[in-house]
């Protein structure tokens, strides 16, 4: 349980777990506290009532360095700074090399656009990235959490309008992103809700329902309501 008002709590009686591996998807209207649910889980903010442990764990038991050590944030906006886009790639893993580097965004699918910069991986980026396109500047970030190798991810999936050969590249960032890591992600994309090992759906800060896609569509409940008025019209485009 959790308020940034401890008088008037956001988040009511919220329990699930996340085996290793698995890619849990929280779905939900605006508000009803997926983004509360990931800044606690990073100890951002503490929990008024139980806890957030990992492997057994509680993590307010641990330092705020140790849990960055293990966990990864891409948020819906990366951040990107008046850098190179090396220096970009490796922010906060400066000790990696620049092979590890390209390594990641080749893995992630940005190698072919950043070669296409007038000085490749050596491009000085404008201030928040803005001499990129929105597309460029998420893959990068996904590059930056490969190469800081988290155990742990959290996501905040971008719903901004992307044109359709972006989306496949970044949908294919995700796969190789999410691979063998557990991760817990605020999910826009079609494509990730149905591939999560748990959907988790969220109403005025209360778990509503718990399942993969299928067998919340035949519930008919408040997620194959979303899935109707939202989701369906983001279908993945076709490889």
């Amino acid at each position: 349980t959790f308020g940034y008002n401890p008088d008037r709590p956001i988040l009511r009686n919220i329990t699930f777990a996340a085996d290793p591996g698995q890619t849990i998807a929280l779905v939900g209207p605006t508000g009803s506290g997926k983004t509360s649910i990931t800044a606690l889980a990073h100890r951002f903010y503490e929990v008024q009532d139980g806890s957030i442990t990992i492997d057994g764990q509680d993590i307010r038991d641990v330092t705020q360095d140790s849990i960055g050590e293990v966990m990864g944030m891409v948020l819906q906006e990366p951040f990107l700074f008046s850098q190179s886009v090396l220096e970009n790639v490796r922010y906060n893993t400066s000790y990696a090399t620049r092979e590890e580097g390209v390594q990641a965004c080749t893995v992630i699918g940005a190698h072919d656009f950043i070669m296409e910069l007038e000085d490749g991986y050596d491009t000085f980026l404008s201030e928040r990235g803005s001499n990129l396109s929105l597309g460029q500047r998420q893959l990068l970030s996904f590059a930056r959490a490969i190469v800081a190798d988290p155990r742990i991810l959290i996501l905040d999936e971008a719903t901004a309008n992307i044109d359709s050969h972006t989306e496949i590249l970044i949908q294919n960032a995700l796969r190789n992103l999410l691979q063998g890591r557990t991760a817990i992600v605020i999910a826009h994309r079609l494509s990730t809700i149905r591939g999560a090992d748990k959907i988790i759906v969220l109403q005025e800060g209360q778990i509503i329902e718990v399942g993969k896609h299928d067998e919340l569509m035949d519930r008919d409940g408040l997620y194959s309501h979303l899935y109707n008025m939202n989701f369906a019209a983001m279908d993945a485009p076709v490889e």
